[in-house]
């Protein structure tokens, strides 16, 4: 049997998006598979495969099982889980990054908001700027709406032009690794019409 930890639930605001957030008694944070799928459009079994691939194992160099966390109870909670599969945000954050790689849009769409506020965050404290809290959810909130008009604006081309380029590049590689020249012309010569 898992090990569980009681963590502390906060709902967290990403721009429009309303997340669970949870607090070990260590000071670390979590979010639920289920929700760090949701965030970006997808399905718990998503997430679950993401934790079982060769890309995640690579990205985390050991083995990792995700850890079940035990929840406080909360004097508004009617109903609902006692206990979650809790991800580390470093885990949350490769699992969106790895579904920016892969072209998902609102995965695009949050990764990208999350970095313009890091960035806007530092640049207004090298310059003595501050912001409330309500203010750069608004900003946050704006900055994603836009890109994801953006994204929907371009459609699919934007990435069918790298999908394209990648698909020729690996049956390339694929005949030159099996002694064909893809691009020398077929010899003719020993072939005869009658």
């Amino acid at each position: 049997m898992t090990d569980s930890t009681k963590a502390t639930r906060a709902s967290v605001q990403i721009g429009a998006l309303t997340a669970d957030g949870f607090m070990l008694p260590d000071g670390s944070y979590r979010m639920s598979l289920t929700q760090a799928a949701e965030c970006i459009g997808l399905t718990t079994r998503n997430a679950s495969d993401f934790l079982q691939s060769k890309a995640f194992k690579a990205l985390m160099r050991e083995g990792y099982t995700v850890p079940i966390s035990e929840i406080e109870a909360d004097e508004t909670q009617l109903r609902g889980a006692s206990r979650i599969r809790a991800l580390p945000l470093e885990v949350v954050r490769k699992y969106w990054l790895w579904q920016v790689s892969r072209g998902n849009k609102q995965a695009i769409a949050l990764v990208d908001a999350l970095m313009a506020e890091t960035i806007e965050r530092r640049f207004d404290r090298a310059f003595g700027v501050t912001r409330s809290e309500q203010e750069r959810d608004e900003r946050l909130t704006q900055h994603i709406q836009q890109l994801e008009r953006d994204l929907d604006r371009l459609g699919e081309n934007f990435a069918i032009d790298d999908l394209i380029r990648q698909e020729r590049d690996y049956f390339e590689r694929l005949l030159r690794e099996n002694g064909v020249d893809p691009w020398q012309a077929p010899d003719t010569r020993s072939e005869s019409v009658e």
